[in-house]
């Protein structure tokens, strides 16, 4: 990446970790991703390495960014890639399976992280986000019964596909922010985009139980939907834990989707009984 002209440099908003800027230099549109460092976040890793290594593998033959460079500097790692103008995602969740369905079908690069695989695993990493909560005894309380084994996928995931991440033109839907990638069972990547919590915080409403029908119609894996239905209940105790730790840390917006989560933990129990 060569840049000889004055870059003009604009803000970009929407991102809840790191800071993003927008520059425009000798006709290239291009993000500048300044890090934050390593996450507290204990459900959504902030890796920039892991970002560049996919954005590398699967340009272009994924609708994600296109990698220029990364930088060290004294205020954290930087990332730069290709801009994607657009707006982000308020509907249509077809095309999101779709996409979806695209991206867990490419081969997984070496040296990912693993997500959580089966309910055992998915009870470990929840306890252990309680464990930096205060006041856990409520969720704790609604711990989902039963076992859900491992799937042995190693599939690619995202593992951060809510509305914000996606940006919709006039070329598709495109995925952004590849900070937190990772290889594993496709339910993982199911489970964030369906979330109740996700959908309220960065769209402003959840998904409807028609809309969840055409999700899964698209995606079109009736195998995977049924083990995703099987592991509901866990996915969704992991995801009131996490609005639990949020609300803990400085963010009160995240109740609301703490109580959509617990409602969706009962509906999904009701649908599954063991």
């Amino acid at each position: 990446m060569k840049l000889t002209g004055e870059i003009a440099w604009s803000t970009l908003f929407g991102g809840r970790t790191n800071a993003a800027w927008k520059g425009a230099c000798d006709g290239e549109v291009f993000v500048a991703k300044l890090y934050s460092g390593p996450a507290r976040n204990p459900l959504f890793p902030n890796d920039p390495r892991a970002e560049a290594q996919l954005l590398k593998s699967l340009s272009p033959s994924m609708q994600s960014p296109v990698f220029r460079a990364q930088m060290i500097t004294d205020a954290g790692t930087c990332n730069f890639y290709d801009h994607i103008p657009g707006t982000t995602w308020q509907s249509g969740v077809a095309e999101v399976a779709q996409l979806m369905a695209a991206l867990h079908a490419m081969p997984c690069p070496e040296g990912l992280r693993h997500a959580p695989d089966g309910s055992q695993e998915l009870h470990e990493q929840t306890a252990k986000i309680l464990s930096n909560c205060a006041e856990s005894d409520l969720i704790f309380a609604v711990e989902p019964a039963g076992n859900v084994g491992k799937s042995g996928e190693k599939i690619l995931l995202h593992s951060d596909i809510v509305p914000g991440n996606l940006i919709r033109n006039d070329t598709g839907l495109h995925l952004i922010d590849w900070q937190c990638p990772a290889t594993g069972d496709p339910c993982e990547d199911i489970a964030i985009f369906l979330s109740p919590a996700m959908q309220l915080l960065y769209r402003g409403d959840t998904l409807t139980s028609s809309e969840v029908e055409a999700f899964f119609s698209a995606y079109g894996a009736s195998k995977v939907r049924a083990r995703y239905e099987f592991l509901a209940p866990f996915y969704h105790w992991r995801m009131a834990a996490y609005c639990l730790w949020q609300m803990q840390n400085g963010r009160p917006d995240y109740a609301q989707g703490l109580a959509l989560e617990l409602e969706a933990l009962q509906r999904s129990k009701t649908s599954n009984p063991t």
